[in-house]
């Protein structure tokens, strides 16, 4: 795919959505970091059912840890693996409280070295609360990049790498968005909803559906 039609491509998704952003539901920089930990492997409606109580029960560092990892498990129970992520998000918290003031830090090794946060979770949090051009390859931007032939990778920081080097430089910022919301309401992983497509011409899959 050449560069022109990356740019077009992406032309078209901030002309359709000029303002995307996450469907997780938060206040504050500490909460979406919460909440994307407890996406993993959850859907965002899953996540925002159970995070609406509990971060009005405990919306800081400080009174999420005061719950414990019992206490906390009960608000998150409906969310896949909430076990591990109760112990996570506690483990977090303390981290947060002693290392750094009770704030989320704005650097990807501080990010990356709490518990239960990976590379796409610093990425999606750097994004969505600090602005910076990062791109968080989940399975629905695994799926669109390649499927479309946006950016082919075997793996999800093949495709990162991809995206950051050939997405132009105004689109960078919301390009995460764009790609998370076209692969879970447009390109869908079983049906692809073609005729629905705004990038269909652009797009280099074979099997375009009709």
């Amino acid at each position: 795919m050449n560069a022109a039609k990356r740019a077009e491509i992406f032309r078209r998704l901030c002309a359709a959505n000029p303002a995307p952003t996450t469907e997780l539901e938060y206040a504050t920089t500490f909460q979406l970091l919460v909440a994307v930990i407890l996406s993993a492997q959850a859907t965002d409606t899953s996540v925002n059912l159970a995070t609406r109580k509990l971060f009005a029960d405990a919306p800081t560092p400080q009174a999420m840890l005061a719950l414990g990892e019992a206490g906390l498990a009960e608000y998150i129970k409906r969310i896949g693996l909430f076990s591990t992520k109760a112990r996570n998000v506690t483990a977090t918290c303390r981290q947060l409280i002693e290392r750094h003031g009770g704030e989320v830090p704005r650097d990807r090794a501080a990010l990356e070295a709490l518990p239960g946060v990976g590379r796409k979770t610093a990425n999606v949090v750097l994004n969505t609360a600090f602005g910076e051009p990062t791109i968080a390859v989940d399975t629905h931007i695994f799926r669109v990049a390649n499927r479309t032939k946006l950016a082919s990778g075997k793996t999800p920081l093949a495709v990162e790498l991809k995206l950051l080097k050939s997405v132009p430089d105004d689109y960078k910022r919301d390009a995460h968005h764009w790609l998370i919301l076209h692969g879970r309401y447009i390109c869908k992983a079983r049906k692809p909803e073609c005729p629905r497509c705004v990038i269909a011409d652009l797009c280099e899959f074979k099997d375009k559906t009709r």
